[in-house]
């Protein structure tokens, strides 16, 4: 190789390393998918001069248009409404057959009244949310709109939602109006943060959200979904304030997030399978929910639900799986596998006598089947003297229920105590109906640990 040669070679190295000239603005963000399935990693931005200028999103080997909320008059102020801005935002992303990206810049706060981002549109979609989404402080405002809505994406596919930005439900105002806080207050419902709706192939990465008026963010109907990297609090004793709520879906995938709320961190319910959850830190909160199932007689399903490698820390629940009498359908093959509890107050449950209601649920002779279940490597500390509660419907108990490597002891370290009722655990001999509770909750294949 010739001495001109290698005087180019570092300077080609450093240009590999740059990527982008000076001055052109780095997105974070990996990759998006194009409309054909294939990805294309977003390498930043640059102007586009001439009439009506704009910028545009410059990736690796193409060019995917940026609409920026503020070019619509969008101001990020923190206090003006910018709901329409948005949709006008949305409207033209929408109409364009090229990948298009929506811009929400970093280091403004935007104001947004309930609003909907509706499908389907003419190509794939990204919501860089970069800077932060307020909710309206003013219940008034959904006079006339749904009250459990405030951002809905509806029937939009290949969706990507992203940006390392924060969505903040300005949420105090709705709780002090619950009647979980005042019981003189009549028991409405108030808007989910951010709620997908009969979405297909979506992703939903790297965001913050905090104090939603209830749930933080909701998919249902959706099928093929990738969630991860969420960051999601709220106050321990804010009332409904779901992080993630699955309702109806498929092929749902949630990892790698935090969420710290004052109801179930993840919660599934009716019409939902093949749902996994992994690397999941919850607490406080009411830990990792299916259910509940069968309200009011309905028939309800979930099936094919895995959550692997979870740690719930004070949370008034750990995994737990409820469901009300007299309701049908099924709960089944599930598995709850390496978690971590501490301070936990009921690290195991299994409630076929669900009953939030003020009035008491007498015993009925249909349920949801639940079969099916394994808790596999399950340790840590229980707050309360009883780990593990199966409580299962007379007529129609628990079945399939596997035990295997758990182990579960008092914050004392002292041993913890189980209660079974109307359940049979797998590979034993006998099934263990209405025991009363015993002295060890730690559990081996084939029998309780002497």
């Amino acid at each position: 190789m010739d001495a001109q040669k290698l005087l180019l070679l570092p300077a080609l190295v450093l240009l590999l390393r740059r990527g982008l000239s000076a001055g052109t603005h780095v997105l974070r963000r990996p990759l998006i998918p194009h409309q054909s399935g294939h990805h294309r990693l977003l390498r930043g931005e640059k102007t586009v001069p001439g009439d009506g200028q704009r910028t545009e999103a410059v990736y690796s080997g193409s060019a995917s248009t940026v609409r920026n909320v503020k070019d619509f008059g969008a101001r990020g102020d923190g206090s003006s409404d910018n709901t329409k801005a948005f949709a006008a935002a949305w409207k033209a992303a929408c109409s364009s057959s090229a990948p298009v990206t929506v811009l929400v810049p970093e280091g403004k706060a935007y104001r947004l009244k309930p609003i909907t981002f509706s499908g389907p549109c003419k190509s794939a979609i990204t919501v860089a949310i970069k800077g932060t989404i307020l909710a309206s402080g003013r219940m008034s405002d959904w006079d006339g709109a749904d009250r459990r809505l405030w951002m809905l994406f509806d029937k939009v596919d290949g969706l990507r939602v992203e940006g390392g930005g924060t969505i903040d439900g300005n949420g105090q105002v709705w709780w002090k109006v619950s009647c979980k806080v005042d019981s003189a207050q009549p028991c409405k419902g108030a808007p989910t943060a951010l709620t997908f709706r009969s979405c297909r192939g979506l992703t939903v990465t790297d965001l913050k959200f905090k104090n939603s008026q209830q749930m933080h963010v909701t998919f249902s109907k959706c099928a093929n979904v990738r969630i991860s990297r969420l960051t999601i609090s709220a106050p321990g004793n804010s009332p409904n304030t779901d992080g993630v709520h699955v309702s109806g879906s498929t092929d749902v995938k949630i990892s790698d997030s935090v969420i710290r709320t004052g109801d179930d961190c993840i919660s599934i319910v009716s019409g939902s399978r093949s749902i996994t959850a992994t690397n999941i830190v919850c607490g406080p909160g009411h830990g990792i929910s299916i259910g509940s199932l069968g309200a009011n007689g309905a028939e309800h399903t979930v099936s094919d639900v895995l959550v692997d490698t979870a740690r719930l820390e004070g949370t008034t629940n750990g995994v737990r799986i409820k469901t009300w009498q007299g309701g049908k359908g099924y709960a089944r093959n599930i598995i709850f596998r390496n978690i971590v509890m501490d301070n936990v107050k009921n690290p195991i449950i299994i409630d076929q006598n669900y009953c939030d209601s003020p009035k008491s649920c007498g015993e009925q002779k249909s349920a949801v089947a639940v079969s099916g279940v394994t808790f596999k490597n399950v340790r840590g500390t229980s707050a309360t003297a009883v780990a593990m509660d199966f409580d299962c419907s007379r007529t129609v108990p628990c079945r399939g229920i596997t035990l295997q490597d758990v182990h579960l002891v008092t914050a004392s370290g002292a041993s913890a105590k189980s209660f079974c009722r109307n359940v049979s655990l797998s590979n034993t001999a006998p099934s263990y109906r209405r025991r009363a509770p015993r002295d060890d909750a730690s559990f081996r294949p084939g029998g309780w640990k002497k």
